[in-house]
């Protein structure tokens, strides 16, 4: 049975800081109660018994993490999902990599049989597709096994565990009709590993697309005369993630989108290496080389992250300058209603008392997970 709790402190509900307090009951938030408080004031307010009081990360793009790839099976995804709560995420999506078909099943049946997912660390909502369906002239470090579309793989697979986000390239063969088909029986798409022209990404908004994947990398860049995927996901996206490890993309860069995606999102892309000390690591079938605060291939290709969601709280507050509610939005509610989840990513009454709590300088201080405390 879960035990009653009462968290103290400056908490950012979606409408605005109150003093207070949040009461858990049952795994979800019971009460929240206290006077407003101006965002203004807010960090000169912290304290040990008044900590900045959030919404628990959520991450729709996680590969990896504490030496594990979600692609590994076995017992990888609980080895991912127990360190990325140590960092402050609640919820995430468990992301593949474009592979030989027979590569997913096995990792997908892991998924489906780790039963420690349901009760320690961080809740595995579901599976991020991202390839095989992608450009192979944009496959950024995925492996080169990109192929065509086929609706009955995804089928099959999301009867062993459930997608929620596919990644697709509309401009390879039926790639316009594969969004709509998508789309029509209830999976989310985004578009990203693409060579796309503008119009591309404009017509696949049209048959049902809704987002872009880790925005301005692995997909055509903008020109004032060819914009580009990146054009269209300036030009007319309400979604798109973005890597904030300022590695990935220039702060100027992310300032333009803050600017242009109203409902822009921050996802880490880790990978094994997250977590863990310089080394070499497994990215699907492919060795990566963590150094110097990033994951390349041998080639010098950035290869996924070593982000984790607390860091790309503190970058979006300490480095592009974000207020902080606006920034704990971009690492948990934008992402939460981008799978249309109405009790996650929120402080809310109802929601699942998913929470972490931070110090005056941005440092996790405790997380509780679905009203649970994470060790």
């Amino acid at each position: 049975m879960n035990a009653s709790h009462t968290l103290n402190g400056l908490i950012a509900t979606e409408h605005g800081f109150i003093d207070g307090a949040l009461r858990i009951e049952r795994g979800r938030i019971s009460a929240i109660e206290g006077e407003p408080i101006a965002e203004v004031r807010v960090r000169d307010r912290i304290s040990a018994s008044r900590p900045l009081v959030l919404p628990g990360f959520v991450d729709l793009h996680v590969h990896g993490g504490g030496g594990a790839d979600v692609m590994d099976g076995g017992d990888a995804a609980v080895k991912i999902a127990a360190i990325h709560a140590t960092h402050g995420t609640t919820s995430l999506l468990a992301t593949t990599l474009t592979a030989p078909a027979e590569d997913f099943l096995p990792a997908l049946q892991a998924l489906r049989d780790a039963s420690d997912l349901k009760t320690n660390g961080a809740r595995v909502l579901g599976v991020h597709l991202e390839g095989p369906y992608i450009n192979e002239n944009k496959l950024g470090a995925q492996p080169p096994f990109s192929r065509r579309f086929d609706l009955a793989e995804v089928q099959t697979l999301h009867t062993v565990f459930p997608i929620k986000l596919i990644t697709l390239a509309p401009e390879i063969l039926g790639g316009i009709d594969a969004v709509r088909t998508l789309t029509e029986a209830g999976f989310i798409v985004q578009l990203g590993h693409s060579n796309g022209t503008y119009e591309e990404g404009a017509a696949a908004l049209d048959a049902g697309a809704s987002g872009f994947t880790h925005l301005f990398n692995a997909m055509s860049g903008m020109h004032h005369r060819a914009p580009g995927m990146v054009g269209a996901a300036l030009a007319h996206a309400r979604y798109a993630e973005i890597i904030p490890d300022m590695q990935h993309v220039h702060a100027g860069a992310i300032r333009v989108a803050l600017r242009s995606i109203e409902c822009l999102y921050c996802v880490t892309d880790s990978t094994a290496a997250a977590g863990m000390p310089d080394g070499d690591y497994q990215l699907g079938r492919q060795t990566v080389t963590k150094c110097m605060g990033g994951v390349r291939l041998a080639d010098g290709t950035l290869a996924g992250s070593t982000l984790t969601m607390d860091d790309a709280f503190k970058n979006l507050v300490d480095v592009l300058q974000l207020p902080l509610l606006n920034a704990s939005k971009r690492v948990s509610t934008y992402a939460a209603n981008f799978l249309k989840l109405s009790d996650r990513g929120r402080l809310a009454v109802g929601a699942y008392a998913d929470v972490v709590t931070l110090n005056r300088d941005l440092q996790l201080q405790s997380v509780w997970v679905e009203g649970k405390q994470h060790a």
